[in-house]
């Protein structure tokens, strides 16, 4: 299988590049981010940029870097609404032109986006995360702000999940122990932490996760990056 690159933008952000070249965003937040390894400016290219829900660790750069590219904003109608009326973003760089919802997949040049739920808040529509399958069949499973949810063996049935981005960091998400089942539901081959550290009040390090894996997913490998860090998969 042709190399797929993914970076980590801090927090829960995402930079995915396809075998093919194809950029995808998954909520890029730099504005305030302190863990953030560069800034919303130097982000050049995206084709796709997908926003899990609208609290501002998530899509508070959205907006202008999807208006800076040119690329095709994923998300819920009321989200991507809001990002339209406050953001700028033109009908014709949203999704469907109005959005998506929960089970709906988006084509395009290959890539399949497959938005599924999540159990978190958003200060409108609701929260999601998304099935990301590139073009030679590599599947990334971003699971955005969530608590556990059996559900999830359903996406380790319906998707061979190659990559499981999977937040730790508790509070407001999973704990470590809650992720490593959720790895074990989704049958995931690897995972990458995310959406711990980034504030003092989440979880500080990945040890804990990494340990909890290797008992509830003995098969599964933890993938510990830091922010800025790109990996080949």
């Amino acid at each position: 299988m042709a190399n797929t690159k993914v970076k980590w933008l801090g927090h829960a952000g995402f930079q995915i590049t396809s075998a093919t070249g194809k950029v995808v965003l998954i909520d890029p937040w730099f504005s305030g981010n302190p863990l953030a390894p560069c800034g919303a400016d130097d982000i050049k290219k995206a084709d796709l940029l997908l926003v899990t829900h609208d609290h501002f660790d998530h899509s508070g750069d959205a907006a202008q870097i999807t208006v800076k590219t040119g690329a095709t904003l994923v998300g819920m109608p009321e989200t991507v609404g809001r990002l339209q009326a406050e953001g700028g973003v033109p009908e014709s760089q949203i999704v469907f032109g109005m959005g998506m919802n929960i089970g709906g997949t988006y084509q395009a040049d290959g890539i399949e986006i497959t938005m599924v739920q999540a159990f978190h808040s958003s200060q409108t529509g609701a929260p999601a995360g998304y099935i990301v399958k590139l073009e030679d069949g590599f599947t990334i499973y971003h699971a955005g702000d969530t608590g556990i949810f059996d559900s999830m063996k359903v996406w380790g049935e319906l998707y061979t999940i190659d990559l499981a981005l999977l937040p730790i960091g508790s509070v407001f998400t999973m704990d470590p122990r809650q992720a490593a089942l959720a790895a074990k539901m989704l049958g995931a081959k690897k995972v990458i932490p995310m959406h711990f550290k980034s504030f003092p009040i989440l979880v500080q390090d990945a040890a804990p996760f990494v340990e909890a894996l290797k008992k509830a997913a003995p098969a599964a490998q933890a993938v510990v990056m830091e922010p800025g860090e790109e990996q080949s998969f």
